[in-house]
């Protein structure tokens, strides 16, 4: 019962989160930036953030510094947003998932370059 429960909160979190970051008037926060997954604590005194973003290391390290600095506004607008009695603490992570899987697919493709069929060589 707990473990869903807390899905449901991290659903809310993350949805409250999404619509946000697109209302942030931070010039740092205007990349591209999906939450990717949130992980509260049971106790809910800590959630994990995870964010993907958009573009080169400079503008990843700029929108992190924007997300933590902005914390404490963010927090607030989620308190109006998610009905929790008292809002975890908010803790930004990087997620480069998606880059690692656009990497090693790129990698994959270059080890074993995909190969015309039987069909295609004959019709040409």
């Amino acid at each position: 019962m707990q473990h869903t429960r807390l899905e449901k909160i991290n659903g809310e979190i993350k949805r409250g989160l999404a619509e946000i970051l697109r209302e942030v008037k931070d010039p740092r926060l205007s990349s591209i930036i999906s939450i990717t997954d949130v992980e509260a604590t049971n106790d809910l005194k800590h959630a994990k953030i995870y964010v993907s973003i958009l573009g080169d290391e400079n503008i990843k390290k700029e929108v992190m510094t924007g997300l933590k600095s902005a914390e404490g506004f963010i927090r607030s607008e989620l308190g109006k947003k998610v009905e929790l009695h008292s809002l975890p603490e908010l803790i930004f992570e990087l997620d480069e998932s998606m880059e690692t899987g656009a990497k090693i697919d790129q990698i994959l493709k270059e080890i074993n370059p995909p190969r015309h069929s039987e069909l295609d060589s004959e019709s040409h």
